[in-house]
């Protein structure tokens, strides 16, 4: 229970952040479920749309501060390997 107006405050905020948060990580997961599809259905051109339109949505999240960056430059290498891949077979 908070004993200061600053802690209700501060209960309030974080809520409101949350929901913000949530909101980012869900559209940053659904960018890159559509890009990780598109590589298992094996098109390179859409692959590579796809990489392109999920790779700064992910880089945003990290300067959100909602995604770390080591995680999402590990996740955008591995993706970028398996798109260059796909467009050299």
């Amino acid at each position: 229970m908070a004993n200061t107006p600053q802690a209700e405050k501060r209960i309030r905020r974080n809520g409101r952040r949350a929901e913000i948060n949530k909101a980012r990580v869900s559209r940053i997961r659904t960018f890159v479920k559509k890009a990780e599809a598109t590589i298992v259905a094996g098109d390179a051109d859409a692959a590579a749309a796809a990489f392109a339109a999920a790779q700064p949505e992910m880089m945003r999240g990290v300067a959100k501060g909602v995604m770390h960056k080591n995680t999402v430059a590990r996740k955008i290498s591995r993706m970028a390997k398996k798109v260059k891949a796909l467009a050299q077979a």
